[in-house]
């Protein structure tokens, strides 16, 4: 399986806070069949996004986990100074050296997103929005969903909000979103070793049960590999 969210590198953020911690998120990765995981710090007011330090992290996380690879990408939030140099230099903020973006949406306002994601799309990169299913105004309102689907944005749903960490109606709005076809990737968005871990494979057995064994797998599988690979990502169909 991949991870393409994981707030995995030391230090940076609130995810792990030492080296201790990513080492030991990557061991219960490993376990539960996880061979590559996207780091992704937070690139917002409370944390600075840069790519050169955080880079020469991701390179001696390599060196110390051989048997797992590793791609940089980040937690992208709306902010339009961050928009405005991303249109600018979309590689900096980018999975990898592709073209694809997590976007993080505020808990406070969505004015304004379809439009910003059609700009970034414009720039060059697609849009992946983080955690829907936890944001409380899509939560109030979920046809916003349909608005950012319409100019190109795809959506990553966490895996224990699946299994029911983030309470019943994310929960609900996940399995909503299965149904309708519109979740096409499952990450951890994992901040440590406790509550927020790297599993996938709990979830994906849950997908399984309303979209099929082999849906599912594409959601942890297929589609993250298109990804990191720079490739079209496919719809999620259920069987």
């Amino acid at each position: 399986m991949i991870d393409i969210h994981c707030h995995l590198l030391p230090g940076i953020d609130d995810g792990a806070k030492s080296w201790e911690t990513t080492l030991e998120m990557c061991h219960l990765a490993e376990e539960d069949g996880v061979r590559h995981i996207v780091a992704t710090p937070h690139a917002n007011y409370a944390y600075r996004y840069d790519r050169a330090a955080h880079l020469a992290l991701l390179d001696e996380l390599r060196s110390r986990v051989p048997s797992m690879s590793f791609s940089l990408g980040c937690d992208f939030h709306l902010s339009f100074e961050n928009i405005e140099d991303a249109k600018l230099h979309p590689e900096r903020y980018a999975i990898g050296e592709t073209s694809y973006l997590l976007v993080e949406l505020s808990e406070f306002s969505a004015f304004n997103v379809a439009q910003t994601i059609y700009e970034l799309k414009a720039a060059g990169l697609t849009s992946i929005l983080t955690h829907p299913e936890r944001n409380p105004l899509i939560l109030g309102r979920p046809s916003m969903l349909n608005d950012f689907a319409a100019v190109g944005c795809l959506f990553q749903i966490t895996a224990n909000s699946l299994t029911g960490f983030w309470g019943k109606p994310s929960q609900k709005m996940c399995e909503e979103m299965l149904r309708n076809q519109m979740v096409h990737f499952i990450a951890s968005d994992a901040h440590g070793v406790r509550n927020r871990t790297p599993i996938l494979s709990a979830a994906r057995d849950a997908a399984a049960k309303i979209i099929g064994a082999e849906a599912a797998e594409k959601l942890v599988e297929a589609n993250p590999a298109a990804v990191i690979g720079n490739h079209p990502v496919a719809s999620i169909v259920p069987q």
